[in-house]
């Protein structure tokens, strides 16, 4: 027999979805063990832009979810002590078609107009030297997005859970089993009241059969980053461009967009069948991210594609510039998401509750989902 250790609360999973939830149960006074199966823990969530995207979450109570969410990355930022900037970002339009959708945007959605603002070609210029102005339109200006390392800040974030909340970290522990009120790895059985299991793309470990039914898959994106920028040049604001308003849920409901989107189809073919829409947003170290594509299925090709990096690079061309884009890092990530569905909660036995398939959102809401679902045990 193993010897048994007490919890309140264990989590499954030490991604950014599981962190969260070890934060808002910390907090809250529980005792939390967090267990995650590699050392240190390499997912999705230190493979993204790092960006905390409030802009492209639909009014309402997602958008809601995203500030919130913000808040408390600013709060954590300031106490574990890692790099957070207060970034904004500008959505480029060089078209008509993409000017019409910003200012349907600006029109329809009542939560982002009290926030955002579209800007004259000059106004743009002024808040950022990297966006081109060759043809420049407008831009959507939008001040809530935030911008952390994510190869950082989920270190820090964890060994600040440690340190500031007693919180007790089993990473290289894969959870074999729960059957409450235990839990069992290779070498430790636990006793808890409440898991959380936000395993990330692994569906196979524990409860397959729940994650089989849901229709939760996986989605492969392909990122670049480049080497630092000379003489500490700074990007600024986040920037994207037309292809970014086809991707985001908070411009869908735009019925100009249909016009966009048939140019993009008529025009940009390879694009929209790889599912690439650009975003640029710079590190503490001043190197800049880029990405992304975007290929669903249960298995996907472990090779990353040059044909989709230089399609990205080509895109990124079109409205942005800087010193240098000589890449250092080529590389891809794997998130699992539910088409249709902004997140999965399953409770498959008493006590369970299964968090998941956040998509390309994990960093803009799991912090605020945590705390709505911790608020309801």
């Amino acid at each position: 027999m193993m010897p048994s250790k007490q919890a309140d609360v264990a989590i499954v999973g030490a991604g950014i979805v599981g962190l969260a939830h070890a934060y808002a149960a910390a907090r809250r006074g529980y005792k939390v063990v967090l267990f995650e199966r590699t050392n240190p823990a390499v997912g999705a969530s230190i493979r993204n832009f790092g960006l905390i995207w409030p802009i492209g979450q639909p009014s309402g109570p997602l958008f809601q979810r995203a500030l919130r969410s913000r808040e408390i990355w600013r709060a954590i930022s300031a106490d574990a002590g890692f790099w957070c900037a207060a970034s904004g970002s500008l959505h480029l339009a060089y078209h008509q078609d993409e000017q019409d959708v910003l200012a349907e945007f600006m029109e329809t959605a009542p939560e982002a107009r009290e926030l955002c603002a579209l800007l004259e070609p000059a106004d743009v210029v002024a808040k950022s030297g990297a966006a081109r102005p060759q043809g420049l339109r407008c831009a959507l200006w939008s001040p809530a997005e935030l911008n952390v390392d994510p190869r950082q800040a989920i270190r820090a974030i964890t060994g600040w859970l440690e340190r500031a909340y007693g919180v007790e970290l089993r990473f290289g522990t894969t959870v074999n089993g729960i059957a409450l009120p235990f839990i069992e790895t290779l070498v430790e059985r636990w006793r808890a009241d409440w898991v959380f299991v936000s395993s990330g793309s692994d569906f196979e470990t524990l409860y397959p059969q729940a994650f089989a039914a849901s229709g939760i898959t996986r989605c492969k994106l392909q990122m670049l980053r480049s080497v630092p920028q000379p003489g500490g040049w700074q990007l600024g604001p986040s920037l994207c461009a037309g292809l970014t308003l086809l991707h985001y849920g908070a411009f869908r409901h735009c019925a100009s967009l249909a016009i966009l989107r048939a140019r993009f189809e008529r025009e940009m073919p390879f694009y929209r069948e790889h599912g690439i829409h650009v975003l640029l947003s710079q590190t503490a170290l001043g190197e800049l991210t880029i990405g992304d594509s975007h290929a669903y299925g249960q298995t996907h090709d472990p090779f990353e594609s040059e044909a989709i990096n230089q399609a990205i690079l080509d895109y990124l061309a079109s409205f942005a510039q800087a010193p240098t884009f000589a890449i250092a890092e080529r590389w891809h990530g794997i998130y699992p998401i539910v088409p249709g569905q902004t997140e999965l909660i399953l409770q498959p036995e008493p006590g369970v509750t299964i968090v998941n398939g956040l998509g390309g959102a994990g960093m803009t809401l799991a912090f605020g989902l945590a705390e709505e679902i911790l608020t309801a045990l």
